[in-house]
């Protein structure tokens, strides 16, 4: 048999992270990448259908394990959680075990510690990616067992950490103001800008609450499209004109990119993603991060250290009121020009292909030292 004879067997490529589509949704792009230069793609994620749901699309392997949530804080159900994330331990290991892939991509979320622990005995490398400015308890604990950590900004100094930024999907860098209008049902010939108002997957009902009432200030100036959550919908009376110019949606995957296009201004929990695509598509924007009390306090860090660099303003969630959402609109629309040449100036990263570079390095490295 010549050497022209002998086929190579496929690289592969295993992914992890779950918990919110934060964990899940930039992992698409590596995956669109890997799978377009022959890899295999396989995916660990929960037995809760989110990852799996988020992923149906991409035709890969998808297994899902046992997960336990890791507080911060007491809890009687800390005790099940370690047996669940024990039993999530045994089960990667045996997947690793099956599938042997050449390197494991982590975006983080409970679920991608077993995973990066099981591939750390297997001898797999791992790269992890950190979106925050100040990682997740989950990252942290991973990070004896990782090669290389990706992060999302440059103020995040981590062991091991490397600036990559966040490799965003071609439909949000390529979205089109006339579809975004269309599929708002807003017409193309009105002078009024478009604030697009999202509180996140789930919504945010404080959010929600203070657009609402601030809908008689905000209409005359601007077409609202309000992103409000799934079952947080109002009802708003037929054939009503007072309302004229304001749109719901419960939840936007296909289009989202063309409403961020169409948007002029964006109002926004302060999710390290959000703040990532805002930043990167320029929009003018106001943040509303997470109190302490709802999180662990990474989307304040995150609209924190988006103010204290000049690209967004922000209001604390305990602040808001619908004096405070107009009044802060309209001082933001005053400093507009300033604000945008900021976000302008901003040197975007080939954040796809410095990670991808990452995960190839480490693949050939392990392939070599095998």
């Amino acid at each position: 048999m010549s050497q022209q004879d002998i086929i190579s067997p496929a690289r592969h490529i295993l992914f992890t992270g779950g918990g919110t589509g934060g964990h899940v949704i930039p992992c698409v792009p590596i995956i669109k990448y890997f799978r377009s230069r022959g890899w295999v793609i396989s995916y660990i994620g929960s037995t809760s259908g989110l990852e799996s749901s988020l992923l149906a699309n991409l035709q890969l392997d998808y297994f899902g394990i046992s997960t336990g949530k890791l507080r911060r804080y007491f809890s009687f159900k800390n005790v099940s959680d370690i047996f669940r994330i024990l039993l999530g331990l045994c089960q990667a290991y045996r997947i690793l075990g099956k599938q042997k892939p050449d390197i494991v991509f982590s975006k983080g979320g409970y679920v991608s510690l077993p995973v990066v622990f099981s591939a750390w005995l297997r001898n797999i490398p791992v790269i992890a990616h950190e979106s925050d400015v100040t990682p997740g308890l989950a990252n942290r604990l991973a990070l004896p067992f990782v090669k290389k950590v990706c992060v999302n900004f440059e103020d995040t100094q981590l062991e091991k950490s490397v600036y990559t930024g966040t490799p965003l999907r071609s439909e949000l860098l390529n979205g089109s103001v006339i579809a975004g209008r269309k599929l708002a049902g807003l017409a193309d010939n009105n002078s009024r800008q478009i604030l697009l108002v999202v509180g996140g997957s789930l919504g945010a009902t404080r959010i929600n609450q203070v657009v609402r009432d601030s809908l008689a200030e905000l209409l005359p100036r601007f077409q609202v499209v309000h992103v409000c959550g799934p079952g947080k919908r109002m009802q708003l009376p037929p054939d009503s004109t007072e309302f004229k110019g304001y749109v719901q949606f419960e939840f936007v995957d296909q289009g989202w990119g063309d409403l961020l296009a169409a948007a002029d201004v964006i109002v926004s929990r302060a999710g390290a993603n959000a703040v990532y695509e805002m930043l990167i598509l320029h929009k003018l924007n106001l943040l509303i991060p997470l109190s302490r009390e709802a999180s662990r306090g990474d989307q304040l860090i995150n609209a924190a250290l988006m103010e204290k660099q000049g690209f967004s303003r922000v209001i604390q969630e305990d602040a808001l009121s619908s004096q405070v959402l107009i009044s802060n609109l309209d001082n933001m629309m005053g400093e507009r020009e300033a604000l945008q040449a900021r976000m302008n100036a901003f040197e975007t990263p080939d954040s796809l292909g410095r990670i991808v570079s990452l995960l190839e390095k480490h693949a050939n490295l392990a392939e070599s030292e095998g």
